[in-house]
């Protein structure tokens, strides 16, 4: 049992947990000893193995009571973007080096009681600012200064961003499953990248309390696992109202995902927006997501043409708002209170601006640099105003589309991953990436990214968009693929 438990998933390890046909300590070794012979591969920058250790034996015991809950003994990782009280917490970044929350991020936390048992802290681009997580400013398990996490599919190619880490331990067998962020495109794109299943809920669905700040109108949590029966655990743990932390959580009940997979896809209508199949996209990523249309047309969903007008105009007012956000939530990290502080520094001014450069990366300073100038004054109306304006548009874009179909259909990415360093020096590549996930983002909208074939050797994601709350609807859409397909059990070699 124990050579294929990486290949379980975490709803079959979560059955075998349950049946008592392996524990969780034995489930708890065998993950933490592929992390510890994979550390080449940059994913996870933190692991404390007592304590993976200690809450693996807690399991056990529940479930020898007979009282396990739905996630009990499965073993999983957390972006490096969520606070944890018995692990560091860094963001990908120098300026919170050391730094250790006194609590648990509610998704954390959430996670816990519904029993799953942490395997430790994954890399991810600085503060979750990039496409590909080269942006690290941390050093990774086994290293001594800060790597580029590479993808297992091809170690010379990145994972995606920002939740590289998250989807290269999925990928790798490292972990059944993970904790991402998604801002922009950041759960969905090295989900893609990597051949595993990621899936953004409706902004609100998941607690942001105790999820390190980037972009708050933005930032949304999500899980990354093999399969949409996977992420459908997960994803139920993760959600609910946490209205005494967040302001922005909805008060909108949690629900058990799981239970609504069995549903038939006669008549679904999905959408395909003309925007999504331009000239910009490679061949072998048009073609992979094609076949995949025609496979739901199989199983009696109904292909529908449609527009979303505004597509292109997601990049620019993605990057003036997320970078004006930034911007302002970026200001706490000052060499005060906690984090890093420089040694030498004249005054307090002097403190601030050496602390800074000292502790942000490029990219970081490159986005507070641009929205603290779409902000100030004489700025704010012809950049944020007008890109709020168009957000606006574009969320309407997808209300029109949405009375048409059911769901929307189209590639998580206008390419496959890249090699490592082939964008260097060129942030507006990385930029262009996320042409396909940000317009879901700026409108708040749940969607997901699914294995759907390969293009030159390497994974091409299916991306499905829903309405409003549809996470059922798009969990059930993808687990009636994955159950007539068998891309989301490929494995790279060797992993």
């Amino acid at each position: 049992m124990s050579a294929e438990l990486h290949q379980m998933g975490v709803a079959g390890l979560a059955r075998a947990l349950r049946e008592r046909k392996v524990s969780a300590v034995e489930a708890a070794h065998h993950h933490l000893s592929r992390i510890r012979a994979h550390q080449d591969l940059g994913a996870f920058i933190a692991i404390d193995e007592q304590l993976t250790l200690s809450q693996a034996r807690a399991a056990d015991d529940r479930i020898a009571a007979g009282s396990p809950a739905p996630l009990e003994g499965v073993p999983i990782a957390h972006k490096d973007i969520f606070v944890t009280a018995d692990l560091p917490t860094t963001a990908g970044s120098r300026i919170l080096a050391g730094y250790r929350s006194p609590f648990d991020a509610t998704v954390v936390r959430k996670l816990a009681e519904a029993g799953a048992v942490t395997l430790g802290k994954l890399s991810c681009d600085e503060f979750a600012m990039g496409s590909a997580n080269e942006n690290v400013a941390v050093p990774a398990l086994g290293f001594d200064h800060p790597v580029p996490v590479r993808n297992p599919w091809d170690t010379g190619r990145i994972p995606g961003g920002s939740s590289g880490g998250s989807a290269v331990a999925v990928a790798a067998g490292l972990a059944p499953g993970a904790t991402g962020t998604d801002t922009g495109g950041s759960i969905r794109q090295p989900a893609s990248f990597c051949g595993v299943t990621g899936i953004k809920p409706t902004y609100g669905r998941a607690s942001r309390y105790g999820m390190v700040a980037f972009a708050s109108s933005l930032d949304q949590a999500g899980p990354m696992a093999r399969s949409a029966e996977d992420c459908a655990l997960l994803l139920s743990a993760m959600c609910g109202p946490d209205p005494e932390r967040d302001a922005t959580s909805l008060a909108r009940p949690a629900e058990n995902f799981s239970r609504q997979l069995a549903g038939s896809l006669d008549g679904l209508r999905i959408g395909v927006p003309k925007e999504f199949f331009g000239a910009g996209v490679a061949p072998g990523v048009r073609a992979a997501v094609d076949a995949a249309l025609a496979e739901y047309e199989k199983l009696g969903a109904r292909r529908v043409e449609i527009t979303l007008p505004r597509t292109e105009l997601s990049i620019p007012v993605y990057y003036i708002i997320a970078a004006a956000e930034a911007s302002s939530n970026l200001s706490r990290f000052d060499g005060v209170k906690f984090g890093h502080r420089a040694k030498d520094y004249r005054d307090l001014a002097d403190m601030y601006a050496q602390t800074r450069e000292e502790g942000f990366g490029d990219e970081v300073k490159r986005r507070i640099m641009i929205g603290t100038y779409v902000l100030s004054h004489g700025y704010y109306d012809a950049y944020y105003l007008q890109a709020q304006k168009v957000r606006r548009m574009i969320a309407d874009d997808f209300q029109q589309a949405f009375a048409q179909c059911d769901l929307i259909a189209g590639p998580a990415a206008p390419s496959v991953a890249w090699k490592l360093g082939e964008h260097g020096g060129d942030p507006v590549a990385d930029y262009l990436a996320d042409i396909f996930t940000l317009p879901a983002s700026l409108a708040g909208l749940p969607g997901m990214s699914v294995p759907a074939g390969f293009d030159g050797g390497l994974p091409v994601g299916l991306q499905l968009i829903g309405n409003y709350f549809a996470e059922a609807k798009l969990l059930n859409a993808a687990h009636a693929f994955q159950q007539a397909t068998d891309w989301h059990l490929r494995t790279p070699a060797g992993f």
